[in-house]
């Protein structure tokens, strides 16, 4: 049997310098128009012409670590500021397409549970089913401090605050409502079944909500669930509770690896391994030869800036790096920031301890691979081979780094049955794996019924 055709995201954000630092400069690069919505409907049909599954949207809710003792150089190279929020964007993009799953950055820090719930819920039902979220929980000291916190909480601390957070939002989206509590009926006048609308009474740790959810079940009730983490305890988490896990892994055999051990814990947690799918963040500098694929990515390189790119590092690690000599071990820096990154940079240097040096030079290249697009596409199945579902796509530019990937790459991925022809009919959950709700098997299935009143 053969294996499926890979998925496809288009990684962006909604500010003109996100991971490729330095590239907007290039002439035809247009990511600087982030304010004008006509660009992002555009990239967002262009998108799904091309059949990409999603338009997968990074967010930060506060600057990164300083860099040289200030945060000057984020401002004035642009680096994720300004940075407009992605969940506005959902609806008016949801509105220009019809397949386009869209996936959407949100912290545990950000929104209250009850009020985040609701969003999601009437952006599902106003995209007939297309939305997701990417749950992360805030890395930087800034974030913390702009919602009232002395600074970032533990790392594995805010991992059990997740745990917290979308059991709230599963009770609202899974338990709230019944099945056919939503009657409608004009002509008994009845609207909705009081016995199959229910409370909560959720009281916890962080939070305390009554309910009922104010939302009617959306065609997915709980929207796809993607995650970030790769340390240990993000992956737990990702175990239980992700659809789809975004990972950095250096290599096929390191994301082989990777994602044996996480599938492993989903089983540990009740669930079916094959229910959690993993996308690869890659990017691409294509050529219609090697020379000049070659030539192509040297260009790109000269655009980078290196400086921006460490700054964006060590906001990742929660360290000011600009203070730090280039040769210094990364072992010798300990934070509270993103163990999965300082995980990324021992896989990707496996022979002796990394350095701030390595760090600079791996980050503006991480991922990128350089080739024809048949060249490109020996590398895609290798990574489909060890185990990866999808791929995050990471410009460089856009919209020509999607356009130069939909126009040269797909066609040959096609022929080799790497990409999809067409698009499956119904939601992204349905797209993705075949269903429109959650399986029983997730822990927020538990909470379908959950919250009926017994009968006296």
């Amino acid at each position: 049997m053969s294996a499926p055709p890979l998925n496809f995201a288009a990684f962006v954000m909604n500010t003109t310098s996100h991971i490729l630092h330095g590239a907007w400069r290039a002439p035809e690069a247009q990511q600087h128009c982030f304010n004008d919505l006509d660009h992002w409907i555009g990239l967002a049909k262009l998108l799904e012409e091309a059949r990409f599954d999603f338009i997968f949207f990074a967010d930060v809710v506060g600057l990164y670590d300083d860099y040289q003792g200030d945060w000057k150089k984020f401002v004035d190279s642009g680096l994720q500021i300004p940075s407009n929020d992605p969940l506005v964007l959902a609806s008016a993009i949801a509105s220009h397409t019809e397949h386009l799953g869209i996936a959407i950055t949100s912290s545990i820090l950000q929104e209250h549970p009850f009020d985040f719930a609701r969003k999601i819920s009437t952006l599902d039902h106003l995209s007939k089913g297309r939305i997701a979220w990417n749950i992360v929980t805030s890395l930087s000291d800034n974030a913390w401090r702009n919602f009232g916190y002395d600074g970032i909480t533990k790392h594995d601390d805010r991992y059990a605050w997740a745990d917290e957070y979308v059991d709230v939002a599963y009770k609202l989206w899974e338990g709230s409502w019944d099945e056919g509590a939503l009657i409608q009926d004009k002509t008994g006048g009845l609207h909705g079944d009081y016995d199959r609308v229910h409370k909560i009474n959720h009281v916890g740790e962080h939070y305390r909500v009554e309910g009922p959810h104010l939302v009617s079940p959306s065609p997915q009730r709980t929207p796809v669930l993607f995650q970030a983490g790769s340390s240990p305890a993000g992956r737990r988490f990702a175990a239980r509770n992700a659809e789809a896990q975004f990972i950095l892994s250096p290599s096929p055999d390191a994301a082989r690896t990777l994602i044996a051990d996480t599938r492993r814990l989903a089983t540990e947690a009740g669930r079916e391994p094959t229910e959690l799918q993993f996308f690869q963040g890659l990017s691409f500098v294509i050529g219609s030869t090697e020379e000049e694929a070659a030539r192509r990515s040297r260009e790109l390189d000269e655009l980078i800036d290196p400086s921006t790119i460490i700054a964006h590092s060590a906001g990742g690690i929660g360290v000011d790096l600009g203070h730090y000599d280039l040769d210094t071990p990364i072992g010798q820096i300990h934070t509270e920031g993103s163990q999965s990154f300082l995980l990324w940079l021992r896989e990707a240097v496996p022979d002796r301890e990394p350095t701030v040096r390595d760090l600079a030079q791996l980050r503006s290249r991480t991922g990128r691979v350089v080739g024809t697009p048949e060249q490109i596409a020996d590398r895609l199945e290798q990574w489909r081979d060890a185990g990866v579902g999808g791929i995050n796509v990471i410009n460089a530019t856009i919209p020509g780094s999607y356009v130069e990937f939909a126009e040269h790459v797909l066609p040959v991925l096609r022929e080799r049955g790497l990409a999809k022809r067409e698009y499956a009919e119904g939601t992204s959950r349905a797209k993705l794996i075949g269903h429109d709700r959650l399986p029983e098997s997730h822990p927020a299935a538990r909470y379908r019924g959950a919250f009926a009143e017994v009968p006296a």
